[in-house]
């Protein structure tokens, strides 16, 4: 956990007063907040009280409420950055004029972030309410992942038994393998690999059916606890 987040720092104001000392401070006081916020919410959900984000980030309830006057405006300003991301990777895959390329594409990059990237994995993992107005861009990447599912399909590249939620599993599997920093990348496109491997369609040997989907949907998976 970060230092800032694991020690109580003095509290100071980030009223801006014209002096260029204290528009630091406050740009520095906001960066704690955010630092801070993002480590208790991906540990302890988006419920933690917004008085314990102050305290972890060493500045006083008014001054975090100054600056993100909802919980919802601060739970929407920590992971703007992934969902701007994650729709990027979305957008790339579609305007591919090759199905099987965008698909494979589109796995490869999201779990290379993981691996590369600690935040973009807590919040692609991290299941956010719709209050904190993500719902447009969540519902934009979920139905940008469907559509190239669907074109790898027609396409006769993927498997028809691949079912859009299975995204869901294979980022969870990548997951699961990115905990050494050291070795995440190569483990990440090792297991990639293996997955994509299995399934394309129309290799040498048929594939065996699947079992059915599990009940999981895109940016609503259960949260996570921080490995």
């Amino acid at each position: 956990m970060p230092a800032h987040a694991s020690h109580i720092a003095p509290a100071t104001d980030d009223r801006d007063t014209g002096s260029p000392g204290l528009r630091s401070d406050a740009a520095s006081n906001r960066r704690r907040v955010l630092d801070a916020a993002r480590v208790l919410f991906v540990s302890r959900g988006l419920d933690v009280p917004m008085a314990t984000i102050a305290r972890h980030a060493g500045v006083g309830v008014a001054t975090l409420y100054r600056r993100f006057p909802t919980r919802e405006a601060l739970v929407r300003e920590v992971f703007s950055d992934e969902f701007a991301t994650c729709a990027t990777i979305v957008d790339d895959a579609l305007a591919d004029d090759d199905a099987w390329r965008a698909f494979r594409r589109t796995i490869e990059t999201v779990c290379a972030s993981q691996a590369q990237d600690r935040e973009f994995n807590d919040a692609l993992l991290l299941s956010l309410p719709d209050t904190v107005g993500f719902e447009r861009e969540r519902l934009r990447i979920e139905e940008g992942f469907a559509e190239v599912v669907r074109r790898a399909k027609a396409a006769g590249r993927l498997r028809e038994d691949f079912d859009v939620s299975d995204l869901s599993l294979v980022f969870l599997a990548n997951k699961g393998v990115i905990g050494d920093a050291a070795t995440a990348p190569a483990a990440s496109r090792r297991l990639v690999a293996h997955l994509l491997r299995s399934f394309e369609a129309g290799r040498a040997e048929p594939a065996r059916p699947l079992p059915p989907p599990a009940p999981l949907g895109l940016g609503r998976l259960p949260r996570t606890a921080e490995g």
